[in-house]
């Protein structure tokens, strides 16, 4: 379905695929478009130059802006990001993130700019704002230490 505006609501949708998108109510496979809004959705995989989603859930948003507003998601990678009272394992972003009152897994950007957030591994040029994280990069490093000897010790096992 190719359109320039598309509108849906409260449908079972297979593919979506239109400059500009307002979804409701609705579960989709997948979305590509220019300007996607979504509100109470859940979709497979989201693509396009500026996503908002509101109390929806994505298995993976891909986007210029990506905006997720009470929601959760798989992976939400983008040029600039912002999570609200949302939650996703995974958050990649070029230039900025911005987490207000979420939780992300791992999260990577330039800038990433948080407000009572938790995460439980950042990479980062500089974080601004408060944050709670498992682990830091000296943290992340001991891990990896730690895992790598015990695969190669079971790997010296497994030869003999």
């Amino acid at each position: 379905m190719t359109k320039s505006r598309d509108i849906v609501e409260g449908k079972e949708v297979g593919v979506i695929e239109a400059e500009f998108v307002k979804i409701r109510h609705s579960s989709v496979r997948a979305v590509e478009g220019g300007h996607i809004e979504m509100q109470q959705v859940g979709a497979l995989t989201i693509d396009g130059e500026r996503i908002e989603v509101t109390q929806g859930a994505a298995g993976i948003l891909r986007g210029n802006d990506v905006s997720l507003n009470q929601s959760i998601s798989a992976l939400t990678a983008g040029n600039n990001t912002a999570l609200n009272f949302s939650f996703s394992p995974m958050v990649i972003s070029k230039n900025e993130t911005v987490v207000n009152k979420s939780a992300a897994g791992v999260m990577a950007a330039i800038n990433i700019k948080t407000d009572n957030s938790a995460s439980v591994l950042m990479i980062a040029n500089r974080v601004e704002g408060n944050v709670t994280t498992l682990l830091d990069w000296r943290g992340a490093l001991a891990i990896g230490a730690v895992f790598g000897g015990i695969w190669g010790l079971f790997s010296i096992f497994r030869r003999r």
